[in-house]
């Protein structure tokens, strides 16, 4: 939160002015917005990207899943752009993704990415055919 951020940044400061180093946590977020996670998922930087169904027009994320499984990362597709808008503290999300998780939930998670890949990164060949 914006709080927070200048909590952090008010501390860092007083540090760096009494001439200590500081080492800084990489903050775990959750990335959003199309261009936003197009740039990530092209830099092979995202995990795992969650995909609205009700885009409008449907255009806009339709060939994000291809891509997705180019650079052979999971991607889900969920109902409602509003649930992935209140994960961001907005009204609507249409797509995002995750970075980087916490160590003690990378068993978890990797859990979850198995049954994503093979809900619908795997399933694809076979609607294919």
């Amino acid at each position: 939160s914006d709080y927070k951020k200048k909590e952090r940044l008010l501390k860092r400061a007083q540090a760096e002015s009494d001439g200590k180093t500081v080492e800084t946590k990489k903050l775990i977020n959750v990335k959003y917005g199309l261009n936003h996670v197009t740039y990530l998922i092209e830099q092979n930087k995202a995990q795992l990207v969650v995909i609205a169904h009700d885009v409008d027009p449907i255009e806009l994320v339709v060939w994000l899943p291809a891509l997705c499984r180019k650079m052979e990362i999971p991607y889900c597709i969920v109902k409602g752009k509003t649930r992935l808008g209140t994960i961001v503290h907005k009204k609507t999300a249409s797509v995002l993704c995750l970075t980087t998780v916490k160590n003690e939930d990378k068993m978890e998670f990797s859990r979850i990415l198995e049954a994503i890949k093979a809900n619908f990164n795997d399933k694809y060949e076979e609607y294919r055919k």
